[in-house]
């Protein structure tokens, strides 16, 4: 069982990261303001003008501790880790099945339907939590045409209409989003999904969020010795980690989505923590960005039982397990890929 180790987030504009001994340093302005055991850490993500010194990042690499850069904003950068972990023989199996059409249908199969089904299930959790709600027959609406989705994807599907159930479910899923926000809503409204860049306070949550759920899911594929460029569901592309964006498909709603939900209804965040530029894009201010990592880092705590394994676990350990169990698929270990599904 992999133990729950912490990420380091370093938010600070012009913090330096440095080695002593066998820590981690966080330096301001020549002053030191944290450290770190590096046998604690399992990566360390930087925002922005962040800097590391070159010892610091040998020895995460030899402890294999990855180091991601990413922009103040969340856009990520760049990724420095240690040699690559696990078997060459099931990086090249995993490079094999993917040029399979009938094997990425099977696996794109598992991730659409775990998505899809956590989807339904958090809305079917805003309908029990709040039947007040005057929405309610909407987001029911939005329950009822996701299990129909769900039937689809048992008729077996080719990966293209995998894809379209995906988008369909998707848009389906959100057409109901802003019904789950119940305070503040003069702040936090959503209309529709809206990326590169956010266009209002609801969208920059999710993209951040995303984006922390993406550096935790390539992490997890090194770990087991997979490649996360190399997906099923999402294709090729350069610099894009296709398969860990496969996997965080499982964990968009059960993690992302309900935290930025909580965050917002339970007033953790406000309005003034957002700042529109003049092209239209969000961005969160500094204290925001942190206390969203401080609520991440505390979902990460909390114990679920796994739906497949039966035993309970952390939440931020369920990204390693999922991996594990794509490995062990990939490797011909088990008849099928058993995606998260939350109950």
């Amino acid at each position: 069982m992999k133990h729950l180790l912490n990420t380091l987030y370093v938010t600070t504009q012009g913090a330096y990261l440095a080695r002593e001994g066998d820590a981690v340093l966080v330096r301001v302005e020549k002053e030191t303001r944290l450290r770190v055991p590096i046998h604690t850490i399992e990566s360390v993500v930087c925002f922005g003008r962040v800097s590391c010194s070159p010892s610091l990042m040998g020895l995460c690499g030899e402890r294999n501790v990855a180091i991601s850069f990413l922009s103040e904003r969340g856009r990520f950068l760049a990724r420095v880790e240690g040699r690559t972990s696990g078997n060459v023989l099931l990086r090249r199996q995993q490079y094999r099945l993917a040029d399979e059409p009938q094997f990425s249908a099977a696996v794109a199969t598992s991730f659409v339907a775990a998505k899809i089904a956590n989807s339904r299930t958090v809305l079917q959790r805003a309908i029990r939590d709040h039947p007040e709600n005057p929405n309610a027959p909407a987001i029911q609406g939005a329950v009822d045409k996701l299990a129909l989705m769900l039937e689809d994807l048992k008729r077996g599907p080719n990966l293209e209409t995998v894809r379209g159930i995906e988008g369909d479910a998707a848009r389906t899923y959100f057409a109901t989003f802003d019904h789950l926000i119940t305070a503040q809503k003069d702040a936090f409204f959503f209309r529709e999904r809206s990326r590169r860049p956010p266009l209002d306070n609801v969208n920059a949550l999710l993209s951040f969020l995303y984006t922390i759920l993406t550096h935790d899911a390539a992490g997890a594929l090194e770990t087991v010795g997979l490649d996360p460029q190399v997906g099923f569901l999402h294709r090729d592309r350069p610099g894009r980690p296709s398969l860990a964006l496969d996997l965080v498909e499982e964990f968009r709603a059960f993690l992302a989505d309900r935290l930025a939900l909580s965050l917002i209804n339970l007033r953790q965040v406000d309005g003034g923590g957002f700042k529109a530029t003049e092209s239209g894009a969000v961005h969160m201010a500094d204290p925001t960005r942190k206390a969203l990592l401080v609520a991440y880092q505390k979902r990460k705590q909390e114990e679920i039982q796994h739906p497949f394994l039966g035993e309970k676990t952390h939440i931020g350990v369920l990204v390693h397990l999922q991996a594990r169990l794509l490995a062990r698929y990939i490797r011909g270990d088990l008849d099928g890929y058993p995606p998260f599904i939350w109950k």
